[in-house]
């Protein structure tokens, strides 16, 4: 696994244990809030996911979008996918999401090779 891929993963899983630790009942409805919006709906959930990496990025939010690429991998969305999915980002979010692009296409490009050695 890539040390990259490997780092954010398990920085998440920890973060998230130690916030729904907290107890707090508002983090928790947020978190299955969350959970539930990304399942199969009117819309699949590769679709959902999709759209979440596209808002994800006018957001300009980095964890966001490595999670959301990660689905996008896990649910067979493909490189040419990704590439519209950032078009629609950049035109919507503007030359801001530049800078957020190039570090997905990179995270994209770890994910994309820990699949070709598996």
């Amino acid at each position: 696994m890539s040390e990259k891929v490997k780092e954010f993963r398990e920085y998440r899983a920890k973060m998230n244990e130690k916030i729904l630790a907290s107890d707090n009942k508002v983090m928790k409805r947020i978190y299955g809030v969350d959970t539930l919006t990304y399942q199969d709906g009117a819309l699949s959930a590769k679709v959902k996911e999709m759209l979440g990496l596209s808002t994800s990025m006018v957001l300009r939010c980095d964890d966001c979008i490595k999670y959301h690429l990660e689905k996008c991998h896990e649910m067979g969305v493909t490189t040419e996918e990704v590439f519209e999915i950032f078009s629609v980002a950049n035109l919507v979010g503007g030359t801001i999401v530049i800078p957020h692009t190039r570090r997905a296409v990179e995270y994209w490009e770890e994910l994309e090779s820990m699949k070709a050695n598996a």
